[in-house]
């Protein structure tokens, strides 16, 4: 399988469409649309090092409990639950952009970087979108103050238990990256692998 070229269709600010034109394995011609938050898709330019955006699992360590958002999403017509999150700035390090959509999105301030995960991907059949997950300790009080006209956000503090019950009766839909962190919190009581 080999990238012989590639078509961008769309001309938008965050996102775009592309035609991406390869040969298969029998060396047949085939073409794939993507969506990149990139000017040249990442198959194209190899540029794989660096994530588009970061996911931040934060642990309000005074209330000793995982912080959650319910977050609107035009794609599902509904809330989600899900992290805070956000694309990182040009020359913006995980942790900063970590730290900003934080206090961004939720009011909470990050006291301490537990771990930051490498890129990743959740839906490279559609995008070549990756994310950074930032494990980190907060404090503070939720607020809305923050949150852009955009977005409709609210901030939700869970305890293991607590964690085990929205898990088995949702009120709304979960990110799988979510699902996968809750999860584990559910049953270890920990958000970070020891």
């Amino acid at each position: 399988m080999k990238i012989q070229g590639v078509t961008k269709i769309t001309n938008r600010k965050y996102l775009n469409l592309f035609s991406i034109n390869y040969t298969d394995r029998h060396n047949q011609d085939k073409s794939c649309q993507i969506a990149s938050r990139k000017d040249i898709p990442k198959c194209v330019s190899g540029e794989f090092d660096l994530p588009d955006a970061v996911v931040i699992v934060p642990y309000h360590q005074k209330k000793q409990k995982l912080v959650l958002i319910s977050e609107f999403r035009v794609a599902l017509g509904g809330f989600q639950y899900g992290f805070p999150a956000g694309l990182l700035d040009r020359n913006e390090s995980v942790e900063d952009a970590g730290a900003r959509e934080l206090k961004e999105e939720t009011g909470l301030r990050v006291t301490r970087v537990l771990n930051v995960g490498p890129p990743v991907y959740s839906s490279s059949g559609m995008t070549d979108e990756s994310v950074a997950m930032l494990y980190v300790e907060c404090d503070g009080e939720a607020s809305k103050a923050g949150n852009e006209s955009s977005e409709e956000i609210n901030t939700l503090f869970v305890s293991p238990a607590e964690a085990a019950l929205l898990l088995k009766h949702p009120e709304h839909p979960f990110d799988v990256k979510t699902w996968l962190v809750v999860s584990f919190f559910a049953a270890h009581g920990s958000v970070v692998l020891k």
